[in-house]
């Protein structure tokens, strides 16, 4: 009897108790498949959704990135034929002539062909003509008026890889699409010319600087070319750019790149006997997108085209390597504790998208990482359509501090390029290929 009432008593225990009610392990219940509380979205992202993000995007910048002229004093609009020296780009948040523009000017054109949604072309095609149609009255005022520097000086005279290799590139890019502005030729014409024939070189014909000291090769310099040649060879069928831009990928390359870790450094000095290795990401971010540029028109049998594959391939796996558990990538690549940026997130997302689209890249290795990369991202678009997390312009230096502490800015133009180009690609990548949640894991199924 006493038996039988412990028993019975040990049973109302074991009914009554929390404890053992909530407890939970691999018995009773596959702890594999428990939710996670990922600090980004782990799942396979929606295309409606990243045309949404892209739609934030497209809506902030129609507004925010006038195409007009106005009065300097009175802020009235002015017309083309009443240019004078008082006229000036309506003010916006970004300006129209920069090159992170040029990439906003493709990124809305990739955007425009992956939704089928011609705002995005349009945007391009509106601000570009705008562009190329006030030139020739900005040059006559520029012969009229030397000393006073107009709105359109750095596309009429370029004085840098950076006012001509971005912009180049999209307003090729816009030729090929049809429909565009007469103009625009003349003004593509005239930034391949700086790129060619005026920017400094080395001997072997490498593109170089004198800032921040002589004989500097950036690694972003190869995105403020090769682009543009490679797009230019498009366009005319003329081997010679196709030559140069491989050769520009290739010579930066055996200086700057670093097998064993598999990036960039941002800057080497010619007359350095010890280069200072600073693995920014935004500068291997160019680089990664200057590949991908050339080989999405580089000819299959153009004799270098396995050597830039090659690297661009070398490039990839070396980045992936370094992706932080939040998707990201950190500001400087092999350093954990400088902070996670938003740009160079973004382009590493579309360009490996792109090499997996294109077959350069194998997507059951290199999808996971991209789609981690586009769910980051997107948690760095606001409401409004900006872009945040985005390291503001940036120069070269030789010591840590100074790229661990940059700025972020959502006025920092870099970021609305890329995003829009990760976003569409993202798109095309997932109209081609499916991808599902397996066994708790992100996987490309095919």
């Amino acid at each position: 009897m006493k038996i039988k009432a412990g028993f019975l008593l040990y049973c109302a225990m074991l009914a009554g108790s929390s404890t053992y009610a909530q407890k939970v392990n691999d018995v009773v219940t596959p702890l594999h498949a428990m939710k996670v509380n990922y600090p980004v979205p782990y799942d396979v992202p929606n295309q409606a959704k990243v045309k949404q993000t892209l739609d934030r995007i497209l809506g902030y910048l129609d507004k925010g990135t006038p195409a007009q002229f106005v009065n300097r004093s009175t802020n009235a609009v002015v017309s083309l034929a009443a240019a004078d020296t008082n006229t000036i780009f309506k003010p916006g948040d970004f300006r129209l002539t920069s090159y992170e523009w040029g990439v906003t000017y493709a990124g809305m054109l990739l955007a425009g062909e992956a939704t089928g949604d011609s705002r995005y072309t349009e945007y391009t095609k509106t601000r570009l003509n705008f562009l190329a149609d006030a030139v020739p009255a900005f040059k006559k005022l520029d012969q009229q008026h030397p000393s006073r520097r107009n709105p359109l000086h750095s596309v009429m005279q370029p004085g840098a890889l950076d006012d001509a290799g971005a912009l180049c590139a999209a307003t090729i890019k816009t030729i090929c699409m049809g429909g565009a502005s007469a103009n625009l030729r003349p003004m593509a014409d005239n930034f391949i010319n700086f790129i060619s024939t005026k920017q400094q070189r080395f001997a072997d014909g490498t593109l170089a600087r004198n800032r921040p000291q002589q004989n500097t090769l950036w690694l972003d310099d190869m995105f403020m070319s090769v682009p543009a040649l490679a797009q230019m060879g498009k366009l005319t069928g003329d081997n010679k750019y196709y030559d140069d831009a491989v050769k520009q990928v290739l010579q930066f390359s055996a200086r700057m790149f670093n097998r064993e870790k598999g990036v960039y450094m941002h800057g080497w000095v010619q007359e350095m006997d010890v280069h200072p290795q600073f693995h920014w990401g935004r500068a291997n971010g160019w680089a990664l997108m200057a590949m991908t540029e050339l080989l999405d028109v580089l000819p299959a049998q153009h004799p270098g085209r396995a050597a830039v594959l090659a690297q661009y391939q070398a490039l990839a796996k070396g980045l992936v390597a370094y992706q932080s558990s939040q998707g990201f990538w950190h500001q400087l690549l092999d350093r954990n504790d400088s902070y996670l940026e938003t740009s160079a997130t973004a382009i590493y997302a579309y360009c490996l998208a792109r090499g997996i689209n294109q077959g350069w890249l194998n997507g059951r290795a290199y999808g996971p990482a991209t789609l981690l990369a586009w769910n980051a991202v997107t948690t760095k678009v606001n409401a409004e359509g900006q872009v945040e997390g985005v390291c503001v312009g940036t120069g070269m230096a030789f010591d840590p501090a100074f790229y661990y502490y940059r700025p972020v800015n959502v006025y920092a133009a870099h970021g609305y390029g890329p995003v829009l180009l990760a976003g569409a690609e993202v798109i095309n990548l997932l109209k081609k290929h499916t991808f599902e949640v397996n066994d708790s894991a992100l996987m490309m199924k095919n």
